[in-house]
């Protein structure tokens, strides 16, 4: 899930949002002002659209303050979070590893609902102090947005508390899973499972609810199961392809006979010679006799056609110095993961000076078709 639009850092954490934030920051805007209205007529149109507006984007402030809790009881736990981004069912922190001990995730998963019943709590609190009276309808315009705030954020922390894998609520089960059985494949594979069942029956919830008269609400229902199902299938099968690669080195996957190329050669040349031909990705530039960089056909397509004939590789190329490289007795999930945070499909693999070669997210992928046919 990565961001549409960065709005900066906070923590040192990149902030952005999804481009599907802003549908339902829509609909949530439209829902608060029908709301409104139909309770506070009186107040007039130009305040109630105001507070629906103000309401809103308070209410993804306090999701961005969920999220940020689990990134920073990650980062104190020794995981670091590269990005917080907002979309259509809320916020992901894009944590670069799993957690590596079953308190680890204990911790990390229950600091977002927490966070997110003390906004509440606090807003209702507040509320209160403003002179609102619980099971009331709130009087006045801040009365509401507090009140609003207050029970959507309780509501959140109670439905991340359910435990379907990858909800917060999954990630607690894990890891009691986890505490008890030392394996954390099988406790993944057991979240994971209990959190396709509840994503189905939030399925088959939507669509009855659909068909009963409750219109877009039985949909969202049913599009929020959808959503559980996608991600506990794929936070199952991530857990199993970390346990695939467990023990295996870069220098047994990576590619070893790279195609070395003269940085002089111009662009059309390479594509007609070399590109096209070999079914190749990477390829690897010498400068006087030694490695100088990278070039692939992402470099290719950012170079408008009719330069081809006057550019050089040596012109396009990514310098070696520019790029991170990995060792080749480095493990292969850190090279994935180096990979993954600098979004890049392929690493330079260097021993000393010396390049041993090229590792793809390919060759990982052959890799372990290979084991999957032999049974392994």
């Amino acid at each position: 899930m990565r961001s549409s639009i960065r709005l900066g850092k906070l923590f040192g954490i990149e902030i952005g949002l999804h481009y599907s934030w802003f549908l339902i920051a829509l609909l949530i805007t439209m829902s608060l002002g029908s709301q409104f209205q139909a309770s506070h007529a009186e107040w007039g149109s130009t305040i109630i659209w105001a507070l629906s507006v103000l309401t809103a984007v308070l209410f993804f402030v306090t999701l961005l303050a969920h999220e940020m809790s689990h990134a920073l009881v990650a980062r104190a736990r020794g995981l670091k979070t590269t990005a917080i981004t907002l979309f259509a069912l809320g916020g992901v922190a894009q944590i670069e590893k799993e957690p590596e001990d079953a308190k680890t995730e204990f911790l990390v998963g229950i600091v977002g609902p927490l966070s997110s019943a003390v906004i509440g709590l606090v807003s209702l609190g507040i509320a209160w102090s403003l002179g609102w009276k619980i099971g009331a309808t709130p009087a006045t315009p801040l009365n509401a947005m507090f009140v609003w705030l207050g029970y959507i954020n309780l509501t959140l922390a109670a439905f991340n508390m359910i435990p379907g894998y990858p909800l917060d609520g999954g990630r607690i089960l894990r890891s009691i899973l986890w505490m008890t059985s030392h394996d954390v494949v099988r406790a993944t594979r057991m979240a994971a499972n209990v959190g396709k069942a509840i994503a189905l029956l939030f399925i088959a919830l939507g669509i009855f609810r659909f068909f009963g008269g409750a219109g877009f609400g039985g949909l969202w229902i049913a599009f929020i199961g959808w959503f559980l199902l996608q991600a506990a299938t794929a936070s199952a099968s991530s857990v199993a392809l970390t346990a695939g690669l467990k023990g295996v080195r870069v220098s047994d996957v990576m590619t070893a006979d790279c195609v070395m190329l003269d940085g002089n050669m111009n662009v059309e040349q390479f594509v007609e010679n070399y590109l096209l031909k070999s079914g190749k990705r990477c390829f690897v530039v010498q400068q006087n006799g030694e490695v100088a960089g990278l070039v692939t056909a992402h470099e290719i397509k950012e170079l408008e056609r009719p330069r081809w004939p006057y550019t050089t590789l040596s012109d396009i190329m990514r310098p070696l110095d520019q790029l991170h490289t990995v060792a080749p007795t480095t493990p292969v999930m850190e090279a994935l993961e180096t990979m993954g945070r600098d979004d890049v499909n392929q690493l330079p693999v260097v021993s000393g000076s010396h390049l041993d070669g090229i590792i793809t997210r390919a060759n990982v992928l052959q890799f372990l078709q290979t084991r999957a046919e032999l049974g392994r």
